[in-house]
């Protein structure tokens, strides 16, 4: 047996790592969420990129323009714009990709990319 009192503060070297672990995990949870909400924000610049960039399918106007100038409001750069239009350039589709500069945790500051696609319908093709 061993002699009493040999244990003692054992507990706190015990709690003191659980603690580490915990707070390591909830590190990983924090730069693991800040990548997926990151990753949301580029997808949903370019989703209203490629909106704004079909709306103007057809009625005039640069729809690479309005694509960009959609994505400097989402805090992003459009990295590439393909239009393709019908033989009377009434309607298309455009295909957009933006670029946005992001801060995350634990890996530093990192570029993420994100694609959509938008089209325009001629009127009365339901």
């Amino acid at each position: 047996m061993s002699a009493p009192g040999r244990d003692r503060g054992a507990a706190v070297v015990w709690v003191l790592a659980c603690g580490a672990v915990l707070m390591v995990f909830a590190l990983a949870i924090a730069a693991r969420t800040s990548a997926v909400f990151a990753r949301h924000r580029a997808e949903v610049a370019a989703d209203l990129a490629a909106l704004a960039a079909a709306g103007r399918i057809g009625i005039g106007g640069d729809p690479c323009a309005a694509a960009a100038a959609i994505a400097a409001r989402n805090r992003a750069r459009l990295g590439s714009c393909v239009v393709a239009l019908d033989p009377g350039g009434r309607s298309g589709t455009v295909r957009i990709r933006v670029v946005q500069h992001v801060g995350l945790p634990l890996v530093g500051v990192r570029d993420l990319s994100a694609s959509a696609r938008a089209g325009r319908l001629p009127v009365g093709s339901d």
